[in-house]
């Protein structure tokens, strides 16, 4: 599995729970957060800011891509035949590439699922995963955390706090 934003909100969840289905994880972030993924268990990290993932790996089965837009269709040619890339933020993806490459791309709404929740909340009581908190901003200050999360480069969750 390759998690491009591994370091992010979505992506260190992401890497803990495909670690803990037994997948080798390969990372990509900025070089700052190498440690930070190293300690969650990743395999494999790459800097996207010195390299270039889609040209250092292949035959991948699954690429999740929590950054999205117009950059995530480089990642199809990391994915092997039957493989399979999912962005959180839909982008533009040519369906005759696809199709030619044997790869899918998907993605869905979240939904509530309460056998689903009650799982993670297990996970999170043991420490198989856990929450990275970047930063805590109270709520009168949303428009600060908005900011915060505009900038990017984020190691894990950003919090508001309601007094």
């Amino acid at each position: 599995v390759l998690i491009n934003g591994a370091a992010g909100g979505v992506g260190h969840f992401a890497l803990q729970l495909a670690k803990w289905k037994g997948a080798h994880v390969i990372a990509v972030a900025s070089g700052a957060h190498a440690p930070f993924l190293s300690e969650l268990g990743a395999d494999q990290f790459i800097d996207y800011t010195k390299s270039r993932p889609e040209e250092l790996v292949h035959d991948i089965d699954l690429v999740l891509d929590t950054v999205g837009g117009p950059d995530s269709k480089r990642f199809l040619r990391t994915l092997k035949r039957g493989g399979a890339q999912f962005p959180v933020l839909p982008g533009d993806f040519d369906e005759e590439e696809t199709v030619k490459l044997g790869v899918t791309v998907s993605s869905a709404q979240v939904r509530s699922n309460g056998a689903q929740l009650a799982e993670l909340g297990r996970l999170l009581d043991a420490g198989t995963i856990h929450v990275a908190i970047d930063s805590t901003f109270a709520l009168t200050d949303a428009r600060a955390a908005h900011e915060r999360a505009a900038r990017g480069h984020i190691q894990g969750k950003i919090v508001l706090t309601v007094a």
